[in-house]
């Protein structure tokens, strides 16, 4: 455990940004899984979740909650698989 005034806050700032973080990309992982789920069915609502799903992935990455480029992947493959199955 850290004795300097200042360490002990920067511990106290990491761990809130660490559960912010695992909250944020837990959200990711349930957003597009539901796109991914309603692209498989062809609902009706699947443009809906997958621009939310966008919407996220685009948020985390701009933020630093993952790295850019997984951000552009993972948008790149959900466009893909949307793509292909709306044609």
């Amino acid at each position: 455990m850290a004795n300097i005034a200042s360490q002990k806050k920067r511990n106290r700032q990491n761990e809130k940004r660490r559960q912010r973080n695992v909250a944020v990309r837990s959200e990711l992982k349930t957003r597009l899984k539901g796109a991914r789920a309603a692209i498989a069915e062809g609902s009706d609502d699947a443009a809906a979740k997958v621009t939310q799903a966008q919407k996220r992935l685009a948020k985390a990455g701009s933020k630093g909650t993952i790295h850019k480029n997984q951000a552009a992947r993972r948008t790149s493959r959900l466009m893909k698989a949307a793509n292909k199955a709306s044609s």
